[in-house]
């Protein structure tokens, strides 16, 4: 592992405990580390507009945590809103970002803002890394 690869150890505790908090069933969150890192989870609960396509939550290490769609048709997730701000909040946040898009608030931003590049020297390994033990 290179200096600055994402350890997937740490990335797995990072979203099995962001799983935990939100009552995601075992085997719907997954992570991969890239580059560039990523994982997801299948949220419990769907959208009241959308009530035939699950809700999912994505992470990747450029953009953090957005919320998507499962929409098949569109060859792909379909990214509603982005919680911006920190690439690796702390799971309580990432875990109301997703309650409260069930409830049918409007939390986050629908544009994309890249918060950091692969490979960057910021901490992120390092804060992972703490997950991992």
């Amino acid at each position: 592992m290179s200096g600055h690869e994402v350890p997937i150890g740490g990335l797995r505790r990072y979203v099995d405990a962001l799983a935990a908090e939100l009552g995601v069933v075992e085997g719907c969150a997954c992570a991969r580390t890239g580059p560039p890192a990523c994982a997801h989870l299948v949220v419990t609960g769907h959208l009241s507009l959308f009530p035939d396509y699950g809700l999912l939550l994505l992470w990747d290490e450029e953009y953090g945590w957005a919320a998507a769609l499962d929409a098949g048709w569109a060859g792909g997730p379909v990214v509603l809103s982005y919680l911006g701000d920190e690439v690796l909040p702390p799971v309580g946040e990432v875990a109301a970002f997703a309650r409260a898009l069930l409830r049918e608030e409007r939390p986050g931003d629908p544009r994309p803002v890249r918060l950091r590049a692969v490979g960057d020297v910021d901490g992120l390994v390092d804060r992972l890394g703490r997950y991992a033990s």
